[in-house]
Order: structure tokens, then C-alpha cells, then sequence
């Protein structure tokens, strides 16, 4: 159960980097933010902020099974 929610948390943020183009250089980002519309950023905005989220709460669900439940 640990691993599963380790994994789904680590694919989750990774997820939301790629989406919010965190891993992208300055260059790369600006050309990002002209060459596309309003409304397909506000997309790729919530998509990368739910799938944080769900990577944050996974990530906390593993910890407390890490500390609390494993010995």
C-alpha cells in the first residue's frame, strides 16, 4: 500500500510539472505562452494544479502509513 501510494504521488507531481512546464528554460516558456490561447492555458493551468494536489495528498497518505502503520 505504501508503494502504491509513493508511486501514484511521484507520477502525480511529475505530471503537474510537465503540464505546468516547469522543466522548460525561459526561451522555451515564452514561446510557449504566445503560441497558445487563453483557454487552453486555463487547461493546462487545472489539469497541472489537480494532478499537484493529488500528488501532494498521496504523498501524505504515504508518509503517515510510513510513520504510523509500518514498523
Amino acid at each position: 500500500m505504501l508503494q502504491f501510494f509513493l508511486i501514484t504521488g511521484v507520477v502525480c507531481i511529475i505530471i503537474s510539472g510537465l503540464f505546468i512546464g516547469a522543466w522548460t528554460d525561459g526561451q522555451q516558456q515564452r514561446a510557449n505562452f504566445h503560441s497558445e490561447s487563453v483557454n487552453h492555458r486555463n487547461f493546462r493551468t487545472k489539469i497541472a494544479f489537480y494532478a499537484g494536489i493529488a500528488g501532494g495528498v498521496s504523498l501524505s497518505i504515504a508518509a503517515l502509513i510510513y510513520f504510523f502503520i509500518v514498523d
